[in-house]
C-alpha cells in the first residue's frame, strides 16, 4: 500500500515536473516585453456649496447653491469635514453651517505595448492563417498569423505567402492597446454658522437703573376737628343745665319756707 502511494506521488511529481520545463521551453521560444507610456494629464476641478439646514444622526440634508436639497443619508463617521483648521465628524456638524465639497479629477491616457518576438524553422505554413514553426528545442509550435504580419528572412520582410518549409524566419508582434487611469481626490471643507446680527446703531437700547426708595414721610398731625363728635353732642349739656336749674328751684323753696316760719 505504502509503495503504491510512493509511486503514484513520483509520477504526479514527474508530470508535474515535465510540464514546468515544456512550459518554461515554450515561454523561453517567445520572448514578450510589455510597456507603459503616459501622455499628458488633464485635471478637472469641481466644486459643489451648500448649507445644512436639516441633521438627524447619520443623515444630513443640504441645501445647494441652486436651491435643490440633497439627502445624505448614513454619512459614515470617519467621514470628516475640515472647519478652521479642525477635522469634524458627522456629529459635530451643526444646522447653518457652510460646507464645500471639492473633487478633483485627474485623468491620464496611457499606451500598453506588448512586443512578442519569435525565431524559429518553418515546418508547415497556412496562409493567411496560421505556421508551425520548429523551435530552437527541436519542438514544434503553431501560431496565428495576424493581418498584414511580416516576417524577416534572411533580412528580406515577407508575408505569409512568401514563406517556405524550412526557411528560418524571425517575427515581431506589436499590439498597442490604449488604457485610460482615473483618480478622484474629493475635500469637504466648511464654515460655522454665522453668530446672529447686532442691532442697529439707532435702535433704542432699554438700560435698567436701579433707584434707591426714599424713606416715608412721617404722617402729618390731623387737624383738629371743627365740629364736636357725634359722642359730644348738645343733649348731656342740656340735660345739666336742667338739673342744675330744678336743683336751684328746689334751693330757693327750700331757702322760701324757712324764712316763713
Amino acid at each position: 500500500m505504502n509503495s503504491t502511494t510512493e509511486t503514484r506521488m513520483s509520477l504526479t511529481l514527474a508530470v508535474g515536473a515535465l510540464c514546468m520545463v515544456f512550459a518554461l521551453s515554450m515561454s523561453a521560444q517567445v520572448q514578450t516585453t510589455t510597456t507603459a507610456s503616459a501622455d499628458s494629464a488633464t485635471v478637472v476641478t469641481t466644486v459643489a456649496r451648500g448649507e445644512i439646514v436639516y441633521i438627524s444622526g447619520n443623515n444630513v440634508v443640504v441645501k445647494m447653491e441652486d436651491g435643490s436639497l440633497r439627502h445624505f443619508d448614513n454619512v459614515p463617521d470617519t467621514a470628516k469635514v475640515t472647519v478652521d483648521g479642525k477635522e469634524l465628524g458627522v456629529h459635530d456638524l451643526q444646522v447653518g453651517m457652510k460646507v464645500q465639497k471639492t473633487i478633483t479629477t485627474t485623468t491620464i491616457p496611457k499606451t500598453i505595448t506588448t512586443v512578442k518576438s519569435v525565431n524559429g524553422t518553418v515546418w508547415n505554413v497556412n496562409p493567411p492563417l496560421s505556421v508551425i514553426l520548429t523551435m530552437e528545442n527541436g519542438k514544434n509550435q503553431q501560431f496565428e498569423i495576424p493581418k498584414d504580419q511580416k516576417f524577416n528572412v534572411n533580412g528580406q520582410m515577407v508575408d505569409a505567402w512568401g514563406l517556405k518549409k524550412g526557411m528560418k524566419i524571425s517575427a515581431t508582434k506589436v499590439v498597442e492597446v490604449p488604457e485610460t487611469m482615473v483618480r478622484q481626490r474629493a475635500q469637504m471643507t466648511g464654515k460655522m454658522a454665522p453668530p446672529p446680527p447686532a442691532p442697529p446703531a439707532d435702535a433704542p437700547i432699554l438700560i435698567a437703573v436701579l433707584v434707591p426708595s426714599a424713606a416715608k414721610p412721617a404722617p402729618a398731625a390731623e387737624p383738629a376737628p371743627t365740629k364736636l363728635p357725634k359722642t359730644g353732642g348738645p343733649l348731656p349739656l342740656i340735660g345739666f343745665l336742667g338739673a342744675f336749674s330744678l336743683a336751684s328751684s328746689l334751693g330757693l323753696r327750700a331757702l322760701r319756707t324757712k324764712r316763713g316760719n
